[in-house]
């Protein structure tokens, strides 16, 4: 009998799937599930960065989930990784695969996108889907999706267990990719810096390279952290501290996080000014390794004052100091405990933040008093307040004043207060403004200028309106698009060069160079924000770049919404290379048109402000400004003919990004990995890259109704004091003694106490022979310079500038090429 069944069994045995079973997880270890576009190039992309070696200790196992076997080369990868990382083959809408990779016991899922797929908004919907369905099966799971299209964000907050608080995070491609464009615009190469900031990278120096390679490569090694300063920072302003930390410990303080003192959310604060430090506050650190910036931690006033060597500065004996660390400890033990057994996140290994832990204390605490007859509001408790009444909610998200002043007002006489109605309240209004002598010029949360609708007709400008306004100091955007192309979201790109900290005349105005058919369907999101023109024409036709003066732009930008062909995915950057070069071969000359009086002309441009102080503009093409978006890296080769790059090097290392005129979205991939290990981290990139983009401003814009206007009330116009990103020239004004010889630490420690400005990088010409500012030489970036480097009258200083209620000291709106 048994032996009939051998045959049988053997059958059975030979069809049982190589990637079957369950994942067995190890006590005391954690996993993450990643999922969505598994391939071998994307996870060989994923795990080089999340398995760095500059992560510490990164004791996490990597389960991937997937309906397909993987091919040859992907079974390759896995056996060289095999004790780190495990394949399952299953689908992510099915509970018993779910069930296999213990997704309920994971730290996190991680759903991965395909940057090149022909239909943005169809693999937006299946990832979408696919965290619907994590979430269905466990409600308390920590979800990290990457989405394609900016308004695909929306539909996450209709997940009922969606919550941003609890960790789950979305990084969308398009409005990052966006707003790093943007900033460029301000601020040429800011976006190579931060692409570097959160990817992890080592580098490697040689003698046998040029020396601007050498410089440039220092800066890649550098990553962001975060660490709790030591109690000696304690009552220091943040420019004291950021001074401290960098003369004494090597380390770039770059914000700090602030606890509001109506015990609200914490909020991430950026070179802020003039408030005092509390004990425990949670740094956030430019520096090559966590180790070195454990010397925040570390650093003891009374024991380390003298020490010159910042490596000798470590654990010391100080009695006050170890009590204090005995204490803060125990309290993130206590927290990552009671998170465990709440289904809670624990801290991750790069965060001694202690804001996490204390969190999770209160929230458990919290949940042990609570009972069942609290009312629920989409999966979550409502929160009830002091006088026992419901607190105003929003899907369960506590929703802030900018939220509610948006909200229908069906009780006035609830909103009274002390006799007179609350300012900025929907319909009542009225009764504190006069309507005919007050004008909206913020958009209802203050972050961003705002201007009534306006229909793109009257924007729209002919080669004629265009060449007889002198446009100069402006952002030229040549956007190619067919009429039906997946909208990528201008407003990403617009946003954040109208944030409510620039002045008005501050706006460098925005031209679009494109279909106008295409640009109808985006312009709903556009109406509200000032100074944008359209000329209907082709980025390929000199005479349209000519008649917007494309050689005196502070940056020209190439963009392409048209979907790759399946054909041959790599011709996808066709023509945006095209107009690159097109650029790069035109001549310019004295061919400016002079215009005496600006008022007799009747052309789109009359309302668009100050003019700017006009500037000769370049002669030969291949010295406009210019970043080219990019959809494959290995395409980057043919936008500099100069340059010697091997067509297998890596994108990071090629001369057009290492000059910050070419960006690519794969860059972006790391950001899955920064996130995982610290959230705060995208927190404090969004906040840099978006120019002001907040949890209650994501609410507003799902409603698709785009921006709304506000009335200016002290509370709106107190968002405009932050920080923005900056860049000056040593050539000439105030800081320009500085470029004669002197040392990084002398710039930084001048600019930080005289002016409150941070400075981050350099931006330096190529060749440095030339000791003159010279509009025909590339410049590359410079990351986080060391203490003692050289500076040159040449260079240029990425900075990080606080608000100024009246004009700037510096002409920051316009940068020297």
């Amino acid at each position: 009998m048994f032996a009939a069944c051998i045959p049988e069994i053997f059958d059975l045995i030979g069809t049982r799937k190589s990637y079957g079973g369950n994942y067995m997880k190890e006590p005391n270890r954690r996993h993450i599930v990643v999922c969505g576009h598994i391939t071998y190039e994307s996870v060989l992309h994923f795990l080089k960065d999340f398995l760095h070696e500059d992560r510490e200790d990164v004791d996490v196992e990597v389960v991937f989930l997937h309906r397909s076997e993987p091919d040859l080369e992907f079974e390759g990868l896995l056996k060289r990784q095999h004790t780190r990382v495990k394949y399952f083959q299953g689908s992510l809408m099915n509970a018993m695969d779910l069930e296999r990779a213990k997704v309920h016991d994971a730290d996190a899922c991680l759903v991965l996108a395909n940057k090149y797929c022909p239909d943005p908004d169809a693999e937006d919907a299946a990832n979408i889907m696919r965290v619907i369905s994590m979430k269905n099966y466990c409600e308390e799971s920590r979800i990290i999706i990457q989405l394609m299209q900016y308004h695909n964000k929306a539909y996450l907050l209709n997940i009922p267990s969606w919550d941003w608080k609890q960790g789950d995070d979305v990084i969308c491609l398009a409005e990052l990719k966006l707003g790093f464009i943007a900033q460029s615009c301000l601020a040429p190469g800011f976006s190579t810096m931060m692409a570097n900031l959160f990817a992890m990278r080592s580098f490697i120096t040689s003698p046998d390279m040029a020396a601007w390679q050498n410089d440039y490569l220092q800066g890649t090694g550098c990553e962001m952290y975060t660490e709790t300063l030591s109690p000696s920072f304690s009552g220091m302003t943040f420019s004291q501290a950021s001074e401290l930390c960098f003369v004494k410990l090597k380390l770039l303080l770059l914000a700090i996080e602030v606890k509001p003192i109506d015990g609200g959310d914490t909020k991430i604060s950026i070179n802020p000014q003039s408030s005092k430090m509390p004990a425990n506050t949670v740094g956030f650190f430019i520096a090559q390794s966590a180790e070195e910036v454990k010397r925040a931690w570390f650093y003891c006033k009374a024991c380390h004052e003298d020490v010159k060597d910042e490596n000798l500065i470590k654990k010391c004996k100080c009695k006050h100091l170890m009590t204090f660390r005995k204490g803060v400890r125990a309290i993130q033990l206590v927290g990552k405990t009671m998170a465990n057994k709440t289904g809670a996140t624990p801290a991750t290994p790069f965060s001694a933040a202690l804001s996490k832990p204390l969190l999770n204390i209160k929230n458990s605490v919290m949940a042990k008093e609570e009972n069942g007859s609290k009312p629920v509001m989409n999966g979550r408790l409502v929160p009830i307040g002091p006088n026992g009444l419901v607190d105003e909610t929003y899907g369960g998200y506590h929703i802030s004043y900018e939220v509610k002043k948006l909200m229908p007002t069906n009780k006035p006489a609830d909103q009274q207060k002390n006799g007179k109605m609350e300012v900025g309240i929907a319909d009542d209004q009225a009764k504190d403004f006069d309507f005919a002598k007050t004008e909206m010029k913020y958009d209802s949360t203050g972050m961003f200028h705002w201007t009534p609708a306006r229909s793109i007709e009257d924007c729209i400008l002919d080669r004629n309106q265009a060449a007889m306004t002198v446009l100069n100091g402006h952002v030229v955007v040549c956007l190619f698009a067919d009429p039906d192309s997946p909208l990528i979201g201008l407003r990403n790109l617009v946003m954040p060069l109208r944030a409510s900290n620039f002045h008005y005349h501050e706006l460098k105005h925005v031209v679009i160079v494109g279909a106008v058919d295409y640009l109808r369907r985006e312009w709903k999101t556009l109406q509200n924000l000032p100074k944008i023109s359209v000329l209907n024409g082709s980025p390929l036709s000199r005479a349209d770049l000519r008649a917007v003066n494309v050689n005196l732009c502070d940056m020209c930008v190439i963009l392409s919404a048209k979907v790759p062909s399946n054909d041959d995915p790599t011709l996808a950057d066709k023509e945006a290379i095209l107009a690159s070069l097109n650029i790069k071969a035109m001549t310019f000359g004295d061919i400016i048109t002079n215009i005496e009086s600006m008022g007799d002309s009747k052309d789109a441009l009359n309302n668009m402000g100050d003019t700017t102080v006009k500037r000769p503009g370049p002669i030969y093409g291949t010295n406009v400004p210019m970043i080219t978006e990019l959809v494959n890296d290995s395409n980057v080769q043919f936008l500099d003919q100069d340059d010697d790059d091997d067509p297998d090097t890596e994108l990071y290392l090629t001369q057009p990004f290492a000059c910050g005129t070419a960006f690519a979205v794969s860059v972006l991939d790391s950001l899955m990995s920064t996130t995982y290990f610290n959230q705060n981290a995208l927190t404090l990139i969004r906040s840099l890259i978006t120019g002001g983009a907040t949890p209650e401003l994501e609410i507003i814009l799902a409603e698709g109704a785009g921006l709304r206007g506000g009335y200016s009330t002290p509370d709106t116009l107190s968002h405009r004091d932050r920080c923005r990103v900056g860049q000056i020239s040593l050539s000439d004004g105030p800081l320009a003694t500085f470029g004669e010889g002197r040392k990084y630490q002398d710039l930084f420690v001048a600019s930080l106490r005289n002016y409150g400005m941070l400075c981050i990088g350099l931006y330096r010409l190529r060749d440095a022979a030339l000791t003159t500012v010279d509009a025909t030489s590339k410049r590359y970036v410079i990351t986080n310079p060391p203490f003692d480097f050289g500076l040159l009258p040449t260079d240029q200083v990425y900075v990080l500038l606080p608000f100024e209620r009246k004009q700037s000291r510096f002409s920051f709106s316009e940068t020297e090429v």
